[in-house]
């Protein structure tokens, strides 16, 4: 009940996680990254070299020996032998400068590389002649992990229970001396976690650092590797696969050649029968271990890498009995589509035929459909002008009736006090009335105001679209208070139809002469065609250009 709990606790935290990348898309990067594998080792001499070339004849023997120190952080997990050389340049250092801490670090990191490349009885060696009691606490943790990678290496080459005891113990050492804060202590204490099979609180961890890590991190790769751990103990086996090939992704491109991802990739994919991508992984795990020179990782993968092979071959074989088979069906089709091809080509030529009179046939229907479409257009604008022409009649019949009614009104008034006058025999009083011209002034000009807001009415935007087609300098500004000038007013008469000067005058009370004088130099101001500009009044705020 216990495991199927913890099974089901597995299940659900994962979801998320899963969901989150696609094992596809995820795959699909690594097969990339295995294709371009050339490509980052290039990079990575070529970053190698460009460090060399900085390299001065002036280093003091401590600069050089961290010179040397970095160019042997650059091999390490790319070619050991070229990292040997280096740490060898610093043992001799070191004894030159006769300081024991340069010398320990460089056996330290002699040991490892010894132990990854198979000289294991120079490795322990080495680890036996240091006094460990004599090391600084820095010094110490690296005692610890030679130790403990000079195990994990030998466990490789002979398996005994023995020797995993001895990982865990220089593990557990490991862990007294190291910041609980770093990332070496959180990720030495979670492989312990793993080896008690604390595999909840592991993932937990591990996620949680994951979040935190980008590709490119070498805690990246380590992570994503511990994370396919735990779901191959816990028979996950897409999140395995998803999290083994995140992490073979990060050492490619980070040209780590030590790497274990692969190899635990290449095994997932065996044994979920996919042959082929479990033999392309299995000859990128033996390339790099043999281009690095880490000889337990070629133990480890020899003996895979001959059953796979056994089978990649069965299955090779049975695809070239596969394909015999098909080429003789193939031929056999071939032989049906050659006359399958004479007997097409014939209904082609007969069809090109047909083709041709459709096409002319519908040559004439584009020009028939072109000439529809231009009489539908002028129907268009025909039915915009009457529908403009029939909104404008409206409009004004409206404001005719209401102006008739108001100038009765006026006349029944002036009448009346007339009459009145009249009556009282006030005959100087109605000469004086008849004789003055103020009443047909304010009459004119309550004329062209109700004019102005008619018009203004049935086109808004007409002083804005009137001065659009003016040059700049020449817009008409008017003043405060006013609709429209006498200019506007004009071509608002010829924007409503009355294009006749005389009957502008007239309705203006203007000289014809003044009349011409306006339009003609509206025209020279215009910022578009003279000839077109009149005409361009007229259209606007049509219907059609509204819509």
């Amino acid at each position: 009940m216990k495991k199927y709990v913890l099974f089901l606790f597995f299940i659900l935290v994962n979801v998320p996680v899963f969901a989150a990348d696609s094992i596809d898309d995820i795959l699909a990067n690594l097969n990339r990254a295995l294709e371009n594998k050339e490509h980052y080792v290039k990079l990575k001499e070529e970053r190698i070299l460009n460090f060399k070339k900085i390299k001065s004849d002036s280093l003091t023997k401590e600069q050089e020996y961290n010179y040397n120190k970095t160019l042997y952080t650059e091999y390490q997990k790319f070619n050991s032998d070229s990292a040997i050389f280096y740490v060898k340049k610093n043992l001799k250092i070191a004894n030159q400068l006769q300081n024991k801490d340069l010398l320990h670090l460089a056996q330290l990191q002699l040991v490892t590389l010894y132990s990854s490349s198979g000289k294991y009885r120079e490795s322990e060696a080495i680890l036996r002649s240091i006094d460990k009691n004599k090391l600084s606490k820095n010094l110490l943790a690296n005692y610890f992990i030679a130790y403990r990678e000079f195990f994990e290496h030998y466990a490789a080459n002979s398996y005994s229970i023995h020797y995993i005891e001895q990982i865990q113990k220089y593990r557990d050492s490991l862990l007294t001396i190291l910041d609980p804060k770093s990332i070496t202590y959180k990720i030495n204490k979670i492989q312990q976690d793993i080896y008690h099979k604390k595999l909840v609180s592991s993932q937990k961890e591990l996620l949680l650092l994951l979040k935190n890590s980008k590709e490119e991190e070498p805690q990246y790769a380590m992570i994503t590797y511990l994370l396919g751990k735990i779901y191959e103990k816990t028979h996950q086996v897409e999140l395995q696969k998803k999290y083994y090939a995140l992490s073979a992704t990060a050492d490619i491109k980070n040209v780590n050649k030590d790497n274990a991802s692969i190899q635990e990739l290449a095994l997932v994919f065996y044994e979920t029968e996919d042959v082929d991508m479990a033999y392309k992984l299995t000859q990128s795990a033996i390339e790099d271990a043999l281009y690095c020179n880490v000889q337990f990782r070629t133990l480890l993968m020899s003996e895979v890498y001959s059953i796979i092979n056994t089978v990649y071959l069965e299955k090779e074989a049975k695809r070239k009995t596969e394909l015999q088979l098909y080429l003789l069906c193939i031929s056999l089709l071939s032989a049906f589509l050659i006359v399958a091809v004479i007997y097409v080509y014939k209904q082609m030529k007969r069809v090109s035929k047909i083709r041709g009179e459709l096409y002319e046939t519908s040559q004439k229907l584009a020009e028939l459909n072109q000439d529809i479409s231009e009489t539908n257009k002028q129907l268009q604008e025909r039915n915009a002008q009457l529908s403009e022409s029939n909104h404008v009649k409206e409009e004004y019949i409206a404001h005719f009736f209401s102006l008739c009614s108001t100038y009765i009104n006026k006349l029944e008034n002036y009448r009346i006090i007339l009459n009145k006058k009249a009556t009282a025999k006030q005959f100087d009083e109605i000469y004086k009335i008849l004789k003055s011209t103020t009443l047909v002034d304010n009459e004119l000009e309550e004329l062209y105001k109700n004019f102005d807001i008619i018009f203004l009415n049935l086109y808004p935007t007409f002083v804005k679209d009137f001065n659009a087609l003016l040059i700049k300098e020449e817009q008409i500004i008017l003043k405060q208070g006013e609709l429209l000038n006498t200019e506007l007013r004009i071509f608002a008469l010829i924007r409503l139809g009355i294009t006749d000067s005389v009957k502008i005058a007239a309705f203006l009370r203007y000289s014809l002469s003044t009349i011409y004088n306006y339009r003609t130099r509206a025209r020279n101001k215009a910022a578009v065609s003279r000839n077109d500009f009149e005409e361009m009044v007229i259209k606007i705020g049509l219907i059609t250009q509204k819509i």
